[in-house]
């Protein structure tokens, strides 16, 4: 997909809910909160070397920004977000925008397919069944707690070590996922909602990039 389609908005996962449709069937959507999307800079090829929007999102205190950060959103004439992030489009869309505009929800259709990216929920640190999904060894017949164990990792004397890559217990979740081709069923103006049909990242209250989906024309039926 070209760039000029991967304009995108930042927004909040609000939770998760069903909506119906007309032939009475049960749907259940996410709802993606992508209010106030404020433009704070355009780049151009000429100054910046490529050209992106760099986008808002959120509010935040005076007092949590740095005088930097200040004076460039201050340039912009915009309020200070909790999320900075910039999409690169081509230059005729960064034509389009200017320092302050904002981006409205109508970006995105119903029957739209999105990327939606976002933090991954955090399990701490976990074993390698629930890591790794491996099978546990058996719970009877004389095995002394090694239920959830691995196993051996390594080998005997030849190479005598654990190969570096080999899957063992470690910290799970917590980190930047993105999930495709997910299906906008709604699309609330009013609110600035998008009720998004699929497995959104991260827990509630957490924020997501939705952008066009970049694989749209490999699924079937999409639009």
């Amino acid at each position: 997909m070209s760039l000029s389609h991967r304009l995108g908005l930042l927004g909040r996962k609000v939770g998760m809910m069903r909506i119906f449709t007309d032939d009475g069937d049960a749907v259940p959507v996410t709802v993606l909160d992508v209010s106030n999307n404020r433009v704070t800079q355009v780049k151009t090829e000429s100054v910046d070397g490529y050209s992106a929007i760099q986008v808002a999102f959120g509010t935040r205190k005076a007092s949590r920004v740095t005088k930097p950060e200040a004076g460039h959103l201050a340039k912009a004439g915009v309020m200070a977000g909790e999320v900075l992030r910039e999409f690169r489009v081509t230059p005729e869309v960064a034509a389009e925008y200017k320092p302050g505009a904002t981006l409205p929800v109508a970006l995105f259709a119903v029957g739209q397919a999105v990327d939606v990216q976002g933090t991954s929920i955090g399990k701490g640190f976990t074993g390698t069944i629930k890591r790794h999904n491996f099978s546990s060894q058996r719970a009877s017949h004389g095995n002394s707690r090694s239920h959830n164990v691995p196993g051996s990792i390594s080998m005997a004397q030849d190479p005598g070590r654990v190969f570096p890559g080999k899957k063992m217990s470690g910290h799970r979740g917590d980190e930047t996922v993105t999930t495709q081709n997910l299906d906008i069923v709604r699309v609330d103006e009013t609110r600035s909602l998008l009720l998004v049909r699929g497995a959104v990242p991260g827990s509630k209250n957490g924020h997501v990039v939705v952008r066009p989906a970049v694989k749209a024309k490999l699924k079937k039926g999409a639009q």
